[in-house]
């Protein structure tokens, strides 16, 4: 069992960062594929970002790119979301999740074996 545990969101301006972090307890996660969703009230929940196991791939969804960095540190069994330029439509639930799957799901919720209870970004305009 592994247990996904986020922090780092908050309030934050238009043009503003925050950097989200999700530690994994538990057991070592290096064997994880590690994938960040969101998802906007009244929304559905969307893929944001993934990370292969050893940290050599990566993907993001289109409107992330070049604003959002997705990286790890697998000894200290955290992932983190850099999160720059925010904007508005930015404002979410941000979960982390974790797959033992292999890396062609890595952007599909029902993907996912494991889920963090989520922490929420606001940004203000």
């Amino acid at each position: 069992q592994v247990q996904l545990v986020e922090s780092g969101g908050g309030l934050v301006q238009a043009g503003g960062s925050l950097r989200l972090s999700c530690a994994a307890l538990g057991r070592t996660f290096n064997g994880y594929v590690m994938v960040w969703f969101r998802q906007a009230p009244g929304k559905e929940r969307e893929f944001v970002a993934a990370i292969s196991g050893s940290g050599t791939k990566t993907d993001y969804t289109n409107s992330v790119k070049g604003r959002f960095t997705i990286s790890r540190d697998n000894a200290k069994n955290t992932v983190y979301l850099q999160m720059n330029s925010l904007k508005p439509e930015d404002t979410a639930a941000y979960y982390c999740a974790a797959s033992f799957g292999t890396w062609q799901i890595h952007s599909r919720a029902d993907g996912m074996n494991f889920w963090g209870k989520g922490t929420l970004v606001t940004v203000s305009s």
